[in-house]
């Protein structure tokens, strides 16, 4: 059992938004968990990109699915009901592509949930494609609208991508987030050799970024904040480490997308290391 945010969580292995669903499939994973982080959550329902969605590369895959999800409206209405008979601690991912919506959509999930995972690595349409979360004013001016319309902890998952994670990071804070996750995927690309084009561009996940991973949750210790660890965690040993480095929690994410039942190996696999064990 640990505590974050003043709420009480059964372990410290969380699952990250975007490999699992909203966890309804495998009921046993999502309810030993300590949290389950939804798939990202935008305003209007979005079909996604179009294939290929997911490339494996040595060491972990590119993603590039493009926020498919069903809206916040139908969220509320037909899924969060059932995952909170599964599991009562969730994190809903949130994804804006104006600061507005990020406020639309944590005021219209209101406070059936745990709290709040700001997603500020989409586009800012407004301000043409530019990243919220490689601009500290930007991610703050997110957190600061969202503050005013929720009383649940809000967390900001933090890219790494040509940027500072500990700069944006300090400038959530200040604004009123009450915690960090990190790391968001990296940008990867992968070439067609026989068209000679590519084939897919998104982000890299999996063990290939956790050393980096690791050295930006570390660098994020003196904010003295909570921390989720999140990049490349596939065994208990891996999820030690981020502890070690500073993070309160894990969130598992590539990993699941290999074995489902792998956040119920890692628990146990922490549990024992925890206690003293190797």
């Amino acid at each position: 059992m640990i505590e974050i945010f003043n709420i009480e969580f059964q372990n410290p292995v969380f699952i990250a938004s975007g490999v699992f669903g909203f966890g309804l499939k495998y009921k046993n994973v999502t309810r030993s968990v300590g949290a389950l982080f939804t798939k990202g959550i935008t305003l209007l329902p979005r079909m996604g990109n179009p294939p290929p969605r997911i490339y494996e590369t040595p060491c972990g895959i590119i993603n590039s699915v493009g926020l498919e999800n069903p809206g916040v409206k139908e969220f509320c209405r037909s899924i969060l009901p059932r995952i909170k008979k599964i599991n009562s601690r969730i994190f809903v991912n949130v994804a804006g592509f104006t600061v507005e919506e990020y406020a639309q959509i944590v005021e219209e999930i209101g406070d059936r949930v745990t709290g709040f995972e700001l997603n500020i690595s989409c586009p800012n349409v407004k301000e043409g494609g530019v990243l919220f979360g490689q601009n500290p004013k930007m991610a703050a001016e997110i957190v600061r609208v969202v503050r005013k319309r929720t009383r649940c902890p809000i967390i900001v998952k933090l890219t790494a991508n040509f940027c500072d994670p500990l700069k944006v990071g300090r400038a959530c804070i200040d604004a009123g987030a009450d915690g960090l996750s990190l790391i968001n995927t990296l940008y990867g690309l992968v070439f067609d050799i026989k068209a000679k084009k590519p084939l897919i561009t998104g982000g890299l996940s999996g063990p290939a970024i956790r050393p980096f991973a690791l050295y930006c949750v570390h660098r994020l210790r003196e904010l003295k904040v909570p921390v989720i660890g999140i990049g490349g965690i596939m065994t208990g040993r891996d999820a030690y480490e981020f502890l070690l480095a500073g993070a309160k929690a894990v969130a598992i994410g590539t990993a699941v997308l290999r074995d489902p039942y792998a956040p119920l190996r890692i628990i146990e696999e922490l549990d024992t290391l925890l206690k003293g064990g190797k």
